[in-house]
């Protein structure tokens, strides 16, 4: 008969460590947080130290009963939620309701879900940490005034439905000032001179570099007639050859920020689904024969440390499958990214190196592979050896300028071996091999190709490029990113365009109020030493009264001067040319998450909505009369169809080209990457450049 309780947060969860502990544990789950501050009212006696009035969350009332039976019929509870502050604080709240005293030793915790895990950890149960509890408290609580004192304000001045909130609006406030760069930005000239140079057989390229022994920028056509000119007729001859070795070293094992991203630039998933799928990873899979078994460590990290364990199996594994010169000299270690990066918790791994993704692919979803391989091959490789390139920079001169060729090879793949972190531009370090050259060489001139350039502004957010935005600048915590990125869609403040966030008229909106009223909330310095703050709190270096209360007497007075001050504004729906189909009436612009829209302005009485179709001048190579429109999925994804759909069923998820192919006649579509454009047969292996991507450069974030 069983003699302890066991209670996690999931059903998937109890199911794995419940096969791991036998039939004299009882596990059950919670369902995640049992109580919570009201919906209905703020729930928080400022005057009473920030006191909070807790409530049974509505539909636990079953659950508790549940666990209140079970908890009766038991010596011990144990309370193994997750191994964080939200953790921490769902075991607290049990504890309360199950009446576990402060001293008893029933905090159970591990990082990962594995057998041998699990039963290490219920060899040391603890107490519950009251430093975790109050910095998960302070931060609800902080949360909770913000929101439910801006919040109203906004409903009274502005627009129902509105929210404000610590990390959100900093958020939208990134995404706004972005978008007043993109606004602002005034294109600059510029123009590179490419030569294309014989040796024997082989051709390659070389670049203008230096003029009179000076490196000057080519800022326009006279620039370049300067170079032409100083260039001669002669043939260009190898003034210099610099040959050296260079090292590369394998990116660090993924916290939560940076899987988000790599998910997002590799496997195209939105944040909110990488952190689901990981989820899924880390609360078990049946594997068959080996039972269920948690196949990564805990996904919300800051923390790049890993286990001497975990090393060992590394080492070991790496040297058996690809011999001793693909591991280092020594172990590497890896050093907190950041001052504010929290190290509880290991770096996100797999369990086990051994469970090669191949090998347990038959066991999971296509989505749960392709994480799951991500983690573990970042994983491997950043164990693994450094690559080694050989690189060669070649100087030629041509009368009084000098061009320089670069090329590189890979001699010693290392960690490159296994993977290799993506970047935002979507380049890769590929071989480009120069012929192998001496000083006083001369070369064929070819070819020599002046081109002009204008610079780019900076680029949209993307959600990986916001959340590591966030991150670098100490705003959130690992897991805040993705609910804050749903928030700030679905509150309407910003809208997705080719997988970019872009700012609504809203959002603008709502960002100059809090700019005026509520200034220090939208301060990036003051949020992220809030952070910090409640990382103090979660240290027991500060008490978390003293941090709420220091923040509350200043806002307290931002509240009342913007109650006084701020000015109900009437938001006008822009009205189109339309008309409703149903009722007649006008049709107006309205924004919803992935950008505008048409509803009828005789709403509520009629509720009739319909998308803004965009003709893109393309005639239906199906039905030959009707054009191609842009519309959007249900989940917001950009496609194209013909207008006279359903008589007509072409549809196409990249965008037709206005000419057909010059060698079949078919369709042609074009395909987009971050490094630009082309134009594709959909029926022949035809492909060119597109005529829009030809003659821009791009200047990519960092």
């Amino acid at each position: 008969m069983a003699d302890s309780l066991v209670i996690v947060e999931s059903p998937a969860k109890a199911k794995t460590i419940g096969k791991y502990l036998g039939s004299k544990y009882i596990v059950k789950a919670s369902m995640g947080h049992i109580r919570d501050l009201p919906k209905s009212q703020i729930g928080v006696e400022v005057e009473r130290n920030f006191e909070p009035k807790y409530i049974t969350i509505r539909g636990k009332g079953s659950i508790l009963k549940e666990l209140k039976d079970a908890s009766k019929k038991v010596k011990r509870i144990y309370l193994a939620a997750d191994p964080d502050r939200e953790g921490e604080a769902i075991a607290w709240h049990l504890a309360h309701y199950l009446d576990v005293g402060p001293e008893e030793q029933c905090r159970v915790v591990f990082n990962e879900i594995t057998k041998d895990a699990v039963k290490d950890a219920f060899k040391t149960p603890r107490r519950i940490n009251q430093d975790l509890v109050n910095a998960q408290q302070a931060r609800r609580i902080l949360d909770r005034l913000v929101g439910y004192k801006i919040s109203p304000l906004l409903w009274k001045k502005v627009k129902k439905g509105l929210s404000a909130g610590r990390v959100q609006s900093v958020a939208v406030k990134l995404i706004q000032d972005r978008e007043n760069e993109i606004k602002a930005f005034v294109p600059e000239e510029y123009w590179s001179i490419t030569a294309m140079l014989g040796a024997g057989k082989t051709a390659f390229e070389a670049k203008y570099y230096s003029i009179g022994g000076e490196k000057k920028e080519l800022n326009s056509q006279d620039d370049v007639d300067r170079v032409l000119a100083a260039m001669g007729s002669g043939p260009f001859t190898v003034s210099e050859v610099k040959e050296k070795e260079r090292q590369r070293n394998p990116a660090p094992p993924f916290i939560t920020s940076s899987l988000q991203q790599e998910a997002a630039r590799k496997l195209n998933f939105r944040a909110s689904k990488t952190m689901s799928v990981a989820q899924q990873l880390y609360e078990g899979i049946d594997l068959g024969k080996e039972g269920t078994v948690g196949l990564i460590t805990y996904m919300r990290t800051d923390s790049t440390r890993i286990s001497p364990v975990a090393q060992e199996e590394a080492k070991e594994f790496i040297l058996a499958k690809y011999g001793p010169t693909y591991y280092p000299e020594t172990p590497r270690q890896y050093t907190k990214k950041n001052a504010n990066a929290q190290d509880a918790h290991e770096g996100i791994r797999p369990s086990s190196v051994l469970r090669e993704p191949e090998h347990v692919k038959e066991f999971l979803s296509k989505d749960q592979y392709r994480l799951y391989k991500l983690i573990w091959e970042r994983f491997i490789s950043s164990q693994m050896s450094s690559a080694i390139l050989d690189t060669m920079t070649i100087d030629l001169a041509a009368g009084e300028t000098v061009f320089r060729a670069n090329g590189s090879k890979l001699k010693f793949a290392g960690f490159m071996k296994v993977y290799v972190e993506s970047n935002d531009d979507g380049t890769t370090e590929e071989d480009k091999l120069l012929p192998p050259l001496a000083k006083g060489d001369s070369l064929e001139k070819q070819s020599v190709e002046p081109k002009q350039h204008f610079t780019q502004p900076p680029p949209r957010y993307t959600e990986a490029r916001l959340v590591r935005a966030l991150e670098e600048m100490g705003i959130g915590r690992p897991s805040t990113y993705a609910p804050t990125l749903e928030t700030i869609q679905k509150r309407g403040y910003v809208a997705i365009e080719e997988k970019k966030f872009v700012p609504t008229e809203l959002g603008e909106l709502v960002i100059q109020l809090m700019q005026e009223f509520f200034p220090e909330i939208l301060d990036i310095e003051f949020t992220a030493h809030m952070e910090e703050e409640l990382d103090f709190v979660e240290e027991g270096k500060e008490d978390w009264v003293r941090v709420l209360d220091s923040f509350y007497t200043s806002f307290e007075k931002r509240l009342t001067f913007a109650e006084e001050e701020m000015k109900e504004i009437e938001i006008q729906d822009e009205v189109s040319d339309e008309l409703c189909e149903k009722c007649g009436k006008p049709m107006v612009y309205k924004m919803g998450r992935f950008g505008k829209f048409l509803a009828c302005s005789g709403f509520p009485d009629c509720r009739n909505t319909k998308p803004i179709i965009k003709d893109i001048g393309v005639t239906c190579p199906t039905c030959h009369v009707g054009k191609i429109v842009e519309r959007r999925s249900k989940k917001g994804r950009v496609f194209y169809g013909c207008d006279q759909y359903p008589t007509c069923d072409f549809v196409s998820w990249d965008k037709p080209a206005s000419r057909p192919c010059p060698e079949c006649g078919s369709l042609m579509i074009e395909k987009r990457t971050k490094s630009g454009a082309t134009l594709q047969c959909t029926k022949c292996d035809h492909k060119e450049e597109a005529a829009e991507a030809e003659d821009q450069s791009f200047e990519i974030e960092d």
